[in-house]
C-alpha cells in the first residue's frame, strides 16, 4: 500500500516534537533520571506505539497491523540486547548518571538517521535484486548462531578500533569537561571522553542495525511499517535503559531467545518462496521465544 507523503511528513514532525519536548523541556538541565520517571516514560512510548498500531489497523488493515506489531516486538527485543552493551560502556568510562541521558539522546537521533538510510537502501536492493532477500536470511541465521556462541567475558572496550581511530584523528582529553563533547585547550580542539562514549554508542547501534533491519524486512517490505516500527522501538530505548539498567543482568537467557528469533526469521526468509508463513504464526513464535527466555532467566537466576 502506497503511503501518501503527507503521512510521512506528519509522522516525522510528531517524532521531532516529542524529542524537542523531551530535551528542551523535561531534560533541559542535565540530571539523573529516576527509575520511576523512566518507567512512566517507557509506558508512554509503549502506549503511543499501541495507539499508532491501532491506527494502522483501521487504516491499512489487520495484516499490516500484525506486521507492525511483530516488527516492533523484534526491534524492541533487539534493543533490549543493546542495553547490555550500554551498561558495559557507561561502566567502563565511568560516565556520571546525569550525562547518560544526553549521550543516549544524541546517540539515538544518530541511530534513527542511520537506520532510515539502511531501510531505504535495503528495500531498494531487494526490489532490484530479489536474491538479496535470501542473502539477508542466511546472514540472520549466521548472526543468530554467532550471538548464541559469543563469549562476552573476552570483550575489551579499551582496545576497540573506534577509539584507536579517533585518537589518531583527534586528541582526546584525559578528564571530562562537564557535558561538552569538544573543548579547546591552548587553541587546539580536543574531543572529551564524553564524545568517545557517544561514538561507542553510535557504533554499537550501527552494528545492531545490520542485524535488526534485515530481521524486520523478513516481516514486511512496506517502508512505512519498517520505518515506524523502528522509530517507536528505538525512541523508547532511553527510558527503558534507565528503568532496567540495574536489573538487566538478571535476564541472562534473553540473548539466547533473541538468537533463536534471528535464526527463525532467517529460515523464514529462505523458505518464503515455497512456504509463506502466516504473520499470526510468526508473531506467536517470536512472542513465545521472548517469554521463554525471560521466564527461564527468572526461574534460574545467574550465579554471582
Amino acid at each position: 500500500m502506497s503511503v501518501p507523503i503527507l503521512y510521512w511528513v506528519l509522522f516525522n514532525l510528531f517524532i521531532l516534537a516529542m524529542l524537542a519536548l523531551d530535551m528542551g523541556v523535561f531534560h533541559r538541565d542535565d540530571r539523573e533520571m529516576k527509575v520511576s520517571e523512566a518507567m512512566i516514560l517507557s509506558m508512554v512510548w509503549v502506549i503511543l506505539s499501541f495507539l499508532f498500531n491501532a491506527g494502522i489497523y483501521f487504516w491499512m488493515g489487520r495484516t499490516a497491523a500484525i506486521q507492525f506489531f511483530t516488527a516492533y516486538l523484534i526491534e524492541k527485543s533487539l534493543s533490549v540486547d543493546n542495553l547490555f552493551v550500554f551498561v558495559m560502556i557507561f561502566s567502563y568510562f565511568n560516565v556520571a548518571p546525569r550525562y547518560q541521558h544526553r549521550i543516549l539522546f544524541w546517540g539515538i537521533i544518530g541511530a534513527q538517521i542511520m537506520r532510515a538510510i539502511f531501510i531505504i537502501a535495503g528495500i531498494a536492493l531487494i526490489q532490484m535484486f530479489h536474491w538479496i532477500f535470501y542473502v539477508f536470511g542466511a546472514f540472520l541465521i549466521f548472526t543468530g548462531i554467532k550471538m548464541m556462541c559469543a563469549d562476552d567475558t573476552k570483550q575489551d572496550i579499551g582496545k576497540n578500533w573506534v577509539i584507536r581511530l579517533l585518537k589518531k584523528w583527534m586528541p582526546v582529553t584525559e578528564e571530562y569537561h562537564g557535558k561538552k563533547f569538544f573543548v579547546k585547550i591552548k587553541g587546539r580542539r580536543y574531543a572529551t571522553p564524553l564524545f568517545v562514549v557517544l561514538l561507542m554508542i553510535e557504533t554499537t547501534d550501527l552494528i545492531f542495525a545490520i542485524d535488526s533491519i534485515p530481521a524486520v524486512m523478513g516481516i514486511s517490505l512496506d517502508p512505512f511499517i519498517v520505518y515506524t516500527s523502528n522509530v517507536f522501538a528505538i525512541l523508547g530505548l532511553r527510558a527503558m535503559y534507565f528503568a532496567l539498567a540495574g536489573t538487566i543482568q538478571k535476564f541472562h537467557y534473553l540473548r539466547y531467545g533473541i538468537s533463536l528469533i534471528l535464526v527463525f526469521i532467517g529460515a523464514k526468509m529462505l523458505v518464503e518462496e515455497h512456504y509463506l508463513m502466516p504473520i499470526g504464526l510468526t508473531l506467536g513464535v517470536i512472542g513465545s521465544l521472548l517469554l521463554a527466555s525471560v521466564g527461564a532467566s527468572l526461574l534460574w537466576p545467574k550465579r554471582t
